[in-house]
């Protein structure tokens, strides 16, 4: 049996997507961000802003704008997305009419801005899969920004949605929802990470997608001159809080990004050395440097190689097979 198989019998495996979501909204940054995806490889996302992005009275143009990049060839591995105008927009079906009408298959994912619930996304995932399949494409993945009190009351159920694979903390509009309550430091380190009711959301939105297998992405920091602070506050998202992503807005925070959330080498090595000697085991208990490993530690392990994978870093011989193998093609044991 595939290691799968095994360790999530037959439950759907917890979602994985690349570290840093970097968005970009003007052309000239779109077309920089495309470059720079091309020289690094698939370890970051891109998404092609028309909320913020797009300059008021242009809003169809600039749709275009972002199906026509998204069919350029310099979308090499289809991991760019498209942050669309929130569903009480007038933009809103216009932008998914334009992006999925035009570009559906080379979409990786569209985002929801400001939903004030459950509903409203059921409602926008409805406007979507409408555009969607007349284009082809049945099931495109949803991204939904968690940045009013409403969709943060309602956060397990829309991490429920199966359509949903990535809820993004909006940080600025949340804080600005509470109209001074919230001071304006709780926008930045270090009082986003210390604020009471800023730390409660963004638990809850790590919460409800680990619940849910889906990824939970942190916030943007705005300080783009200094690297150390995005690469703290990234560190501190993962370690502290159970994110696996986070945003980025401005290509000097991408590897600082990339580089938190990526596992340190000593990690990938055990993770290696635990699943090379669980799989001899076929998969039973081990015990290695005088610990006990099973199958619910396994999960983790494999999670770690899946993670560094994903960041494009080499995995050791004695478990590559085991990771390239599908359920269909298991690895052939060499031992």
């Amino acid at each position: 049996m595939h290691p799968t198989e095994v360790l999530f019998q037959g439950k759907r495996q917890p979602l994985l997507l690349p570290a840093c979501d970097h968005y970009a909204g003007s052309e000239k940054l779109m077309r920089k961000s495309m470059t720079l995806q091309q020289e690094l490889g698939p370890l970051f996302d891109i998404t092609f802003d028309c909320e913020d992005g797009a300059a008021a009275g242009k809003e169809e143009e600039h749709a275009q704008l972002v199906a026509q990049l998204l069919l350029d060839e310099a979308n090499r591995f289809g991991r760019i997305g498209a942050r669309v105008h929130d569903a009480a927009s007038a933009h809103f079906e216009r932008d998914v009419e334009i992006i999925v009408g035009a570009a559906a298959h080379k979409l990786a994912y569209l985002v929801l801005p400001k939903p004030d619930g459950v509903q409203d996304v059921e409602k926008a995932i409805a406007t979507i899969n409408k555009h969607a399949l007349k284009a082809g494409r049945s099931n495109l993945p949803v991204h939904v920004l968690i940045e009013t009190h409403g969709a943060l009351r309602d956060v397990f159920a829309i991490a429920a949605l199966p359509q949903v694979e990535c809820l993004s903390f909006g940080i600025m509009d949340f804080v600005s929802a509470h109209y001074g309550a919230i001071p304006g430091n709780a926008m930045r380190t270090p009082g986003q990470f210390a604020h009471p009711l800023v730390v409660r959301a963004k638990l809850d939105i790590a919460a409800a997608c680990h619940a849910h297998g889906k990824v939970p992405s942190h916030n943007v920091t705005t300080e783009i001159k200094d690297s150390a602070v995005v690469a703290t506050d990234a560190q501190r998202a993962a370690a502290e809080f159970g994110y696996t992503r986070m945003w980025s807005i401005h290509p000097n925070q991408i590897k600082p990004v990339i580089k938190a959330f990526t596992p340190r080498a000593s990690e990938v090595n055990e993770a290696a050395n635990i699943l090379h000697e669980a799989e001899r085991a076929a998969w039973g208990p081990i015990a290695q440097n005088g610990r006990l490993h099973d199958r619910a530690s396994y999960r983790y392990y494999w999670t770690v190689l899946q993670r560094a994978r994903l960041a494009g870093l080499p995995l050791p011989e004695s478990v590559a097979a085991l990771m390239n193998a599908t359920p269909e093609h298991p690895a052939t044991e060499t031992h």
